[in-house]
């Protein structure tokens, strides 16, 4: 059985393990890591606004994901209208490699979708570097929206409308149909 929960203090150390195996993970497949970073990604755990959350498997008492939840979208690359319209905005999103065929990422997703839906959002928005990133977030049901140069960076600019997702509990319960529910999501909007 699966929970999303605010990270504290006390699972930064579980962070940094999870962010180091994929890395390992990246390494070996030679795409770009999170390694020199896992610390101090694994420390906004200690933020005192809970703004990171974390994906633990309850059955092995063990953290497989974790994204970080932002009430505002940064200003960059997104329009004026689309600014002003309530969202939050996931990154730093990572998740165990050893939980693939669960699809914790997917998971996270799902569960940020109806958690935006539960707070009043309208939109959950999310940027990425990599167009592999983009196609995997498409399966999620996110839309591409804007591409943006940041300095030495391509940002690709994502967002998927708020709803409130019933299945989320039986999801979070048997993981497995996590495949199952994920594949019959609407194509991203064009």
């Amino acid at each position: 059985m699966f929970a999303m929960h605010p990270a504290t203090s006390a699972d930064a150390p579980a962070i940094a393990a999870m962010i180091h195996s994929r890395s390992t993970w990246l390494e070996e497949r030679d795409m770009p890591t999170w390694r020199d970073s896992a610390d101090n990604l694994a420390a906004q755990a200690e933020n005192s606004h809970g703004a990171m959350w974390v994906l633990e498997d309850h059955t092995h008492s063990r953290i497989i994901g974790c994204t970080t939840v932002q009430e505002e979208t940064p200003p960059w690359g997104w329009e004026p209208e689309e600014l002003a319209e309530p969202a939050y905005y996931l990154f730093t999103t990572v998740t165990d490699p050893a939980y693939r065929e669960q699809k914790p990422g997917t998971l996270i997703a799902l569960w940020a979708v109806d958690h935006a839906a539960r707070h009043g959002k309208k939109w959950v928005r999310r940027g990425c570097m990599f167009p592999g990133l983009v196609r995997y977030y498409e399966t999620q049901g996110f839309t591409l929206l804007h591409e943006v140069q940041r300095t030495h960076h391509r940002v690709y600019l994502m967002a998927r409308r708020a709803e409130r997702l019933p299945e989320l509990e039986t999801l979070f319960k048997d993981p497995s149909q996590v495949t199952v529910f994920s594949s019959h999501l609407p194509p991203p909007r064009p």
